[in-house]
């Protein structure tokens, strides 16, 4: 069972990543010879384009083929069938889901996940038993196949957990969008798998090793939602600032009011800030899946994108509650706060860690 719908014909995730193979960019992103990990400069100009281009949703959907989804697949395909679909996603022929959200617990607790996998004993090549759902999944209605996040084992320790790559269409698969009227182009919905049966090639690396892989993988993810933000919040802070020439108070324009500039410039402070510390971060996490940076930059993107939102909100005032306007915008931005660990649980790992980080040691 599955209830699909097109991204917007002028910007829809698949459509631009065939643009991105056509051109060689995806090529120039990975190498000629991926090993998961990407050129973090290529990817924030990709991001930024898309994010001039738009929807928001859209630009979701490609920061997580392009920053984690493809680059975990780099990693971890180790059989025909897998590697089969990594091309796919290199050549830009497919789009894919990163399930790890799940059902069954809080979507911070990944250790807490209920979606297991009953694996073939070692060197049995007899199919695999999926179970369990995953909800508020980014390309779940527009992908052909998912990344999906699951426990092979009892218990909460790290080596408890593996991926398994699912076609969409398989049998026992359903796929429902989720109730929301935000992120049009980021194809949202919820999985659920009620005993799916794949072979066994379409495990993704050795099991237990998935908690690892998905360390590694977010960490990039992180830093690559990091550089949307600072696209973002420039393009919503120069919007204001522009509004607010045109509109006059006793024949001045609001722009010149000294209140307003203080609060333009606070928010291009804050921005100019994450931008800094983007530019510090991107080599050790892109190259070391440095965690302690990208949780680091994960909050301080999180506390920004809340700020400038929530200041350009109020300063563009009853304007921003049109259809497109900044409200709606600010809405879908909450993501920032949550997508990819709250901006309290990462403050967590950055606080275990505050002298690295006071230091500016993020090893």
């Amino acid at each position: 069972m599955s209830d699909r719908q097109p991204g917007p014909p002028d910007g829809d995730a698949a459509g631009i990543l065939a643009e991105l193979a056509a051109s060689g960019t995806l090529t120039e992103l990975y190498g000629k010879e991926p090993t998961g990990r990407l050129d973090p400069l290529l990817l924030r100009r990709i991001l930024r384009e898309a994010d001039a281009r738009g929807p928001q949703g859209t630009v979701l959907a490609l920061l997580v083929q392009l920053a984690t989804a493809t680059p975990l697949l780099a990693d971890a395909a180790d059989s025909p069938a897998t590697t089969e679909i990594l091309r796919g996603a290199l050549d830009g022929t497919r789009l894919l889901a990163l399930a790890a959200t799940d059902a069954a617990s809080a979507g911070s607790d990944l250790a807490a996940l209920g979606t297991t996998v009953d694996l073939p004993d070692s060197g049995n090549d007899g199919d695999l038993v999926l179970d369990g759902g995953k909800r508020w999944v980014t390309s779940a209605l527009t992908a052909g196949h998912a990344l999906v996040l699951a426990r092979h084992r009892p218990g909460r320790h790290f080596t408890s957990f593996t991926w398994v790559l699912v076609p969409l269409t398989a049998p026992g698969v359903t796929v429902r969008p989720a109730d929301t009227e935000l992120f049009l182009g980021a194809g949202l919905g919820h999985l659920d798998f009620r005993s799916v049966r794949l072979p066994r090639a379409y495990v993704l690396g050795r099991p237990g090793r998935g908690l690892a892989h998905f360390a590694r993988h977010m960490a990039v993810e992180r830093l690559a939602s990091a550089a949307w933000a600072v696209e973002l919040c420039r393009r919503v802070v120069a919007d204001t600032a522009h509004r607010l020439t045109t509109r006059t108070v006793d024949g001045t324009p609001l722009r010149q009011s000294p209140s307003v500039r203080q609060r333009l410039a606070g928010c291009a402070v804050r921005v100019s800030a994450l931008d800094a510390l983007w530019n510090q971060s991107a080599d050790p996490v892109a190259t070391r899946y440095d965690a302690t940076a990208a949780a680091t930059l994960k909050a301080l993107s999180g506390m920004t994108v809340e700020h400038v939102l929530t200041e350009c909100g109020h300063l563009q005032g009853a304007d921003g509650f049109a259809r497109d306007g900044v409200q709606r915008l600010r809405a879908e931005a909450a993501v920032f706060g949550i997508g990819g660990g709250t901006t309290e649980l990462v403050l967590d790992t950055v606080a275990e860690r505050l002298d690295q980080v006071l230091g500016g040691r993020t090893r």
